[in-house]
């Protein structure tokens, strides 16, 4: 971490907790990038295709115990 960064972070640590709170919200916020339509059309589009293909059968889908499961083999 550089000296500015350090000295920003002991800064902070001084807040009280809610303004702590508020500060990681925007910080993380700060990430954020325009949002690109084209592409949250194109996961819309997807999702509603995988929605409909497991309505007609075409799909199948684990339980979440099932699925846990193998994750905590690996």
């Amino acid at each position: 971490m550089t000296h500015a960064a350090q000295a920003v972070f002991d800064q902070a640590l001084r807040l009280d907790p809610v303004e702590r709170a508020e500060l990681i919200d925007q910080l993380f916020h700060s990430f954020d990038h325009a949002p690109d339509r084209a592409v949250d059309a194109a996961w819309a589009r997807e999702a509603e295709a995988r929605v409909d293909a497991f309505d007609r059968g075409d799909l199948t889908a684990d339980s979440a115990d099932a699925v846990f499961e193998r994750l905590a083999k690996r």
